[in-house]
């Protein structure tokens, strides 16, 4: 029975894997009610899992699953105890904590591009995640877990992209990709890594005093000859003209 059971697993996963690009560390998002059901059913989740699911894995679960668990007490403490050795994964609901199975629902929004698992008991979640293409749905039965067939809202979405009619998110992440390698797209982080052009101070040569000049001995000391030999010109036209009149007389 454990084999078969594998065999399933390993059937399905190669599906998620070739159209999806799940792939490991496989992230199993858990609610409350598959942790409950855990520990009822005595499975060690950290070391049946990936035997299970042959691969590696990560449990994970959000802030308003553990703020569910507390609210609803002393009942679900060994649930609570379990999610708390969870990796916690940002959602949406900073502020504001909605339920567990809504906010699982919006981990998985916009084709579930983390390529999350789905574990819960909850049969009104599990039926909104298989509306859903492309999200992995498990659960426990009689004491075991189970990885659930792709449903068939999941198979109608891979037909219609092998028709060509839609695109899969994994086929635009890898065509994206390929058009950043060949140039095509500038990558974003490579607009960031742009240098900027470095604010320059000051020239240090402008910044120092101007000299002031020293002043000119031998032009000054001309100039005084050339005012003395006015002056002295000057006296000696006065006293030839002094004695001409005299003369004259």
């Amino acid at each position: 029975m454990k084999i078969t059971r594998q065999k399933h697993a390993k059937k399905h996963l190669g599906f998620f894997r070739n159209n999806f690009g799940v792939r490991e560390p496989y992230q199993i998002l858990l609610d409350g009610t598959f942790c409950q059901a855990a520990l009822r059913g005595r499975i060690q989740l950290r070391e049946q899992l990936p035997r299970y699911l042959m691969g590696e894995t990560q449990l994970c679960t959000t802030r308003c699953v553990l703020k569910e668990l507390e609210t609803l007490g002393k009942d679900l403490y060994g649930a609570k105890l379990i999610a708390q050795k969870c990796q916690v994964r940002n959602c949406p609901h900073f502020k504001n904590a909605v339920s567990g199975s809504e906010c699982l629902l919006s981990m998985v929004e916009e084709g579930n591009p983390h390529h999350y698992f789905v574990a819960t008991q909850d049969q009104n979640l599990s039926m909104k995640v298989k509306k859903k293409p492309g999200v992995p749905l498990m659960f426990i039965i009689q004491n075991t877990m189970v990885l659930d067939k792709p449903s068939p809202k999941t198979i109608a979405f891979v037909k219609a992209v092998e028709s060509g009619q839609l695109v899969s998110v994994h086929e635009k992440e890898s065509i994206k990709h390929l058009k950043e390698e060949q140039g095509l797209v500038k990558n974003p982080e490579q607009r960031r890594r742009k240098k900027r052009k470095k604010i320059s101070g000051p020239n240090p040569l402008s910044c120092l005093k101007k000299k002031k000049k020293a002043p000119d001995t031998q032009s000054s000391a001309s100039e005084k000859k050339r005012k003395r030999k006015r002056i002295r010109n000057r006296s000696n036209s006065k006293v030839l003209s002094k004695k001409q009149n005299a003369e004259g007389e």
